[in-house]
C-alpha cells in the first residue's frame, strides 16, 4: 500500500529530520565514500517517510556533496577527496572486485600471467615453505575504467585446492582477485594481515612502465598475508598502486544497520534542528 502524502504544515519537519537522520546515518555508521545507498523505497520505508519527503531530504545531501546521485546507477555517499580508483579502509577482508562493483568502476586486467613458478624467499618464509618450492603464481596489471590502477602479483600455497588452469585464467582475466576465487572454492578464509608501505618506483621498473611512469615516483605498496580460520597462511600478495590508485583509510565507528525511523530520531536528536535545516523546497 503507498503511503499518502504528509500535509503541508507537517512536511518541513518531517524533511528536516529525514534530513538529520540520513545525516546522523551516514556520519556515524559504518559507511565509506562511494557506497551505494539503499534504493529510496526501501530507505522511505526505513524512516517512515514518504518518498517525496525523502527525495527532499536527499536533494539536501547532494547540494552539500554528501551523496552523489546517478542516473541509472543509483545513490552513493559522497566524495569529500580526490576520486581514486579504490577507496579502501582495513576494518574488513574484501575484494577490489568488489569495491569497484560498488562504485560502479570497470575492472580489466593486462598482461595477465597465472604459472606455477619456484616462490622467492620472502613469499616462502611468509607461506611456511621452502624457497624455490613451486606455488601457483598469478601477476597482472588492473585497469580501472582503462587506467592502469595497480601491479599486482600473487603466490598461492600449493596445499590450497584451486579450479583448473584454464578456469583460473578466466576468473583472473574478467578482474576476480584472489579471495573470490577461493571464496568461491569454498577455501575457509579466515583473516588477512597487511602491511602498507610507502616505496619509490621509476620509469625503468615492472610497475613505473605499467603505470605509464617517467620519473622516480613514490607510489603505496600493500604486502598481504592471508590466513584459514585454523590459521594456516595460504596466500601472499604484494599489490602496487599507481598514483591516485588507492585512497587508504581507517575508520572505527560503531556499526548500525540501517538509520532511525523518524519517530526515534526525534527523540534522540532532543527535538535539535539540523545542521542546514529550512524550508522545504
Amino acid at each position: 500500500m503507498s503511503q499518502s502524502p504528509e500535509p503541508a504544515s507537517a512536511r518541513v519537519s518531517l524533511v528536516d529530520n529525514t534530513e538529520l537522520a540520513l545525516r546522523n546515518w551516514l556520519e556515524h555508521g559504518a559507511h565509506r565514500t562511494g557506497d551505494r545507498l539503499p534504493p529510496e523505497l526501501e530507505l522511505a520505508s526505513m524512516l517512515g517517510v514518504s518518498r517525496g519527503t525523502l527525495r527532499t531530504a536527499l536533494e539536501r545531501l547532494e547540494a552539500t556533496g554528501e551523496i552523489v546521485r546517478r542516473q541509472g546507477s543509483g545513490t552513493f555517499v559522497g566524495r569529500l577527496a580526490v576520486s581514486t580508483a579504490f577507496d579502501e579502509g582495513l576494518e574488513t577482508l574484501v575484494t577490489y572486485s568488489r569495491l569497484a562493483r560498488g562504485r560502479g568502476i570497470q575492472l580489466a586486467v593486462q598482461g595477465l600471467i597465472v604459472a606455477r613458478e619456484p616462490i622467492q624467499p620472502r613469499p616462502a618464509e611468509l607461506l611456511d615453505l621452502e624457497p624455490g618450492t613451486e606455488a601457483m603464481t598469478v601477476e597482472r596489471v588492473v585497469l580501472a575504467d582503462g587506467e592502469p590502477a595497480a601491479l599486482m602479483r600473487d603466490v598461492i600455497h600449493p596445499d590450497v585446492p584451486l579450479p583448473a588452469d584454464d578456469a583460473l585464467e578466466l576468473a583472473f582475466g574478467r578482474g576476480d582477485m584472489v579471495l573470490d576465487v577461493l571464496l568461491d572454492h569454498r577455501v575457509p578464509v579466515g583473516h588477512a594481515r597487511t602491511r602498507v608501505a610507502a616505496r619509490l618506483v621509476t620509469g625503468d621498473d615492472r610497475a613505473g612502465k605499467a603505470f605509464g611512469l617517467r620519473g622516480p615516483t613514490a607510489v603505496l605498496e600493500l604486502e598481504e598475508v592471508m590466513h584459514l580460520t585454523s590459521g594456516e597462511a595460504i596466500q601472499w600478495s604484494c599489490d602496487v598502486f599507481a598514483p591516485g590508485g588507492l585512497d587508504l583509510h581507517v575508520r572505527r565507528a560503531l556499526e548500525g544497520a540501517s538509520p532511525l525511523p523518524i519517530v526515534n530520531q526525534r527523540t534522540v536528536a532532543g527535538g535539535g534542528a539540523p545542521r542546514g535545516g529550512g524550508a522545504a523546497a
